[in-house]
């Protein structure tokens, strides 16, 4: 099976916008805001949706931090992880799928791999972010036809 995933790293007065999963398979784990690309969606906006839906903000996508393909049991996945500005700042959660959201700086994230999600993938995305290491988005064509 393939899935399409995209979600945004958020960085604020230097410290990064996290959620702690609440789904049976990553129960009590820090991640990204990041989800499935719906059908006839854009990984764009699949990741402005995803960051919206798990933290009640509002982002704008600048660039392309990291794009990984990660075979997993049953599943290979290509992961689409986006640079994003906090455009509306309104912290909640449904707490369903997400149960808790904070803010953490990188030496915070680095410290608590055994609470990341799949061993804190993202750690290296957080390293791209502090150096710059950004893809303009533009690389991305979206064809609507």
């Amino acid at each position: 099976m393939k899935k399409i995933v995209a979600g945004g790293l958020i960085e604020k007065d230097g410290k990064f916008l996290l959620v702690k999963e609440n789904k049976k398979i990553c129960k009590g784990k820090w991640n990204i805001p990041a989800g499935g690309v719906d059908d006839n969606e854009n990984v764009i906006d699949a990741a402005k949706r995803e960051i919206f839906e798990e933290t009640g903000c509002t982002a704008k996508i600048n660039g392309i931090l990291e794009i990984i393909n990660q075979n997993l049991e049953n599943v290979d996945l290509l992961l689409f992880i986006f640079d994003a500005e906090l455009v509306k700042e309104n912290i909640q959660s449904d707490g369903e799928e997400i149960s808790d959201i904070g803010w953490f700086s990188y030496e915070e994230i680095f410290n608590m791999k055994n609470d990341l999600r799949a061993d804190g993938y993202f750690i290296n995305t957080i390293k791209n972010k502090k150096e710059n290491k950004i893809s303009p988005v533009e690389l991305i064509r979206i064809d609507n036809n």
